[in-house]
């Protein structure tokens, strides 16, 4: 049996994933650890996990990230996003790599598996000269030289202009990060390390393994140079049921005739102006059945009025809402589209920032869903009519989601994550 130290980065988004993957070794009967956020030491306790919280590093409230990073606040799309990226990810690394060194000290580990955002997990595996497993939460950003860079939500351009096309972008989102890869190298500094001349994009994943979820089919291609490291596994966390209450106006889905769609705007960025005010003004009249998901579990209330279509909560179990729903509009958080389409629900989807624009894009490229290529469609929430209407019209779209659903369901998301981390601590004791 091994020992096993979990890095977890403290959003809700990442966590839920992560404690599947953390069950899965437990369960196989491994030593577990986790280092992660306070919020969400809970989460992990439950499950007979020991846990190590953020202590050096500067814990923080995903729905107040500006309390803690002040130069967050305001901030939306591209100029949030390389924010996000250098002040949460990259300038905590070195705090977290102190934080995981001083817990390998007092009890040290055989691997560490890392959340795929986790940059301290890097560090702290040169630190402690230990292995360390990556597990992409978010679809893979390794660049290409075959694609446009995987923080623009452009799907790869066709012949030689289209080619040229990406090949400048990728040089100037180079020229964009060279902030972001300047914190890198202090992080290191700040940790001890030698300086490397690693990118950016490749000190987020680990050199011998990475589990990624999804699978190969929403990825782009061709691609002739994606990591031989890297194994899709599907998705980590699977509807189940649970204790969770179901809404009083629960019998109303019961008993609907109607087509239902479940409007979401994820756990990150919750606005419901954003997302879940144009879907009710663009079909609050039509002949549908609206479940809104503000993603607060302690807010179940709108700032303005639903139409007599709509019914609304903080969340509603998925293990009993997704097997109800013709169509998910959603804001493109990762672990929400692969549960829709694990289920054969083709999607709306309205990427506005983080990694968001890039899921929108893929489920576009796959032929599962619509992208509104907007995280805001208030102005024209006319858009979301008319892929709705496309949706309903096209067979092809709820055809590609069904066989997306037949992909994930070939895999075991996170026993298959300790299967390939076993096979490497395997192949590093017979080398």
């Amino acid at each position: 049996m091994a020992e096993v130290m979990i890095a977890v980065m403290p959003f809700h988004g990442h966590v839920a994933p992560m404690v599947a993957v953390a069950e899965a070794f437990l369960a196989a009967g491994h030593g577990v650890r986790v280092y992660t956020g306070g919020a969400f030491a809970h989460r992990f306790t439950m499950l007979g996990a020991r846990v190590v919280t953020w202590a050096r590093a500067p814990d923080f409230d995903e729905h107040d990230l500006p309390a803690t990073f002040p130069a967050l606040r305001g901030r939306k799309g591209p100029r949030q996003m390389l924010a996000n990226v250098e002040l949460l990810f990259v300038r905590t690394g070195a705090d977290q790599a102190a934080d995981l060194a001083h817990a390998y000290a007092e009890e040290p580990w055989d691997v560490i598996v890392a959340d795929g955002l986790s940059i301290g997990a890097h560090l702290a595996s040169e630190l402690t000269a230990t292995p360390w497993v990556t597990v992409s939460i978010v679809p893979l950003t390794i660049p290409s030289r075959d694609l446009p860079p995987p923080i623009l939500g452009l799907q790869p351009a066709k012949g030689i202009i289209g080619r040229l096309r990406d090949r400048a972008l990728r040089g100037l989102t180079g020229v964009a990060s060279r902030g972001i890869q300047r914190a890198y190298a202090e992080e290191r500094t700040r940790a001890g390390l030698p300086p490397d001349d690693l990118a950016l994009e490749h000190a987020f994943i680990s050199p011998d393994l990475v589990c990624a979820s999804g699978v190969a089919e929403l990825e782009y291609y061709p691609r002739s140079d994606l990591a031989t490291q890297v194994v899709f596994v599907g998705e980590l966390t699977r509807p189940r049921a649970n204790d969770a209450a179901l809404p009083s106006w629960w019998p109303d889905v019961e008993t609907c005739v109607d087509p239902i769609l479940h409007v979401t705007q994820g756990t990150l960025n919750v606005d419901p102006h954003d997302l879940i005010e144009p879907s009710f003004a663009a079909l609050g009249r039509q002949r549908v059945l609206l479940i809104a998901s503000t993603g607060r579990a302690d807010v179940a209330e709108l700032p303005f009025t639903a139409p007599p279509n709509a019914r609304v909560a903080g969340f509603v179990p998925y293990d009993s809402l997704l097997p109800r729903l013709d169509v998910m509009i959603t804001n493109g958080g990762w672990g929400g589209v692969l549960a829709a389409l694990a289920q054969g629900i083709p999607l709306i989807v309205a990427g506005g920032d983080v990694d968001k624009p890039e899921i929108a894009a893929r489920v576009a490229w796959a032929g599962a869903g619509v992208n509104l290529r907007t995280g805001r469609p208030r102005p024209r929430p006319r858009a979301i009519l008319r892929a709705w209407r496309q949706l309903q019209t096209d067979d092809s779209y709820r055809a590609n989601a069904g066989r997306l659903a037949a992909a994930l369901a070939a895999h075991d998301g996170p026993n298959e994550v300790v299967e390939h981390t076993m096979a490497l601590l395997t192949r590093n004791s017979s080398s």
